[in-house]
């Protein structure tokens, strides 16, 4: 299959995958919800964790080698000092709909449904454009971005799916307006495809930003709530997984020596 074959694929197949199991997740009882989202949360967050240290950054600073390391590395704090102000605003204008008096409960959460929706689908666009970038770069990058990137969005979706539900939307309009939304990977992907030649000079602070990401994301979004359990079985089941979607990826970077 071709470069552009294998973009296509991942971004559509991410997208409805990613769907689909937010969809059924709400599905199961709420016990083995409670269960499940531990130890999907505890996956994707090694298979972050891998992908950023393991493929991206030394991907991005071996593209140019005589390029100075330190504007790179300034790309990944500056990367994850963006996603902080970026979650700072989300979580301010969510607060700030929800923190006057109950007249405007039901206003407040419509506009986060709302909110939602908007962010999740730049977001999905920037997701493509990053899955285009990995591919262009070497398509074994390609491989392990777009499998981080569909380990994130499931349990995103499923986070986006309740402030929706909760927001008074029913579950099929919330179903359908992630399906709308998820396609945005694929323009995101096909436009930065066309735009190749403009991508390649820029590719290592593509990728680096990209790392800043799938950082921020593991270490201040879904590390946090894997602190909620406290009993020793749980930790034990958390650094297990954690292990298993790290080593994933170490099994892609043999794959790719080879």
């Amino acid at each position: 299959m071709s470069v552009l074959g294998w973009i296509i694929a991942f971004s559509v197949v991410g997208s409805v995958l990613s769907i689909s199991a937010a969809g059924a997740y709400l599905l199961l009882p709420q016990m083995v919800r409670d269960r499940s989202l531990s130890m999907l949360v505890s996956f994707a967050t090694g298979v972050l964790l891998g992908v950023a240290f393991i493929h991206l950054l030394p991907h991005a600073l071996d593209i140019e080698p005589n390029r100075d390391s330190s504007a790179v590395m300034t790309t990944v704090l500056v990367g994850i000092f963006v996603f902080f102000i970026l979650e700072k605003a989300l979580i301010w204008r969510h607060a700030h709909h929800h923190g006057h008096d109950v007249a405007h409960e039901h206003r407040g959460a419509t506009a986060a449904g709302s909110l939602i929706i908007v962010g999740d689908t730049f977001h999905n666009f920037l997701d493509g454009i990053l899955l285009t970038a990995a591919f262009v770069t070497d398509v074994h990058l390609g491989f392990a971005t777009g499998f981080a990137i569909i380990a994130h969005e499931i349990p995103q979706e499923l986070g986006d799916f309740a402030i929706l539900i909760n927001s008074g939307m029913s579950r099929t309009k919330a179903f359908v307006l992630n399906g709308v939304s998820s396609l945005a990977m694929v323009i995101g992907a096909l436009l930065a495809w066309w735009g190749t030649e403009y991508v390649q000079p820029v590719l290592p602070y593509i990728l680096a930003f990209t790392a800043a990401g799938f950082i921020y994301i593991a270490v201040a979004d879904l590390i946090p709530t894997l602190h909620r359990g406290v009993r020793l079985r749980d930790s034990v089941t958390q650094l297990t997984l954690i292990s298993a979607g790290i080593l994933l990826i170490v099994a892609f970077g043999h794959t790719e020596v080879r």
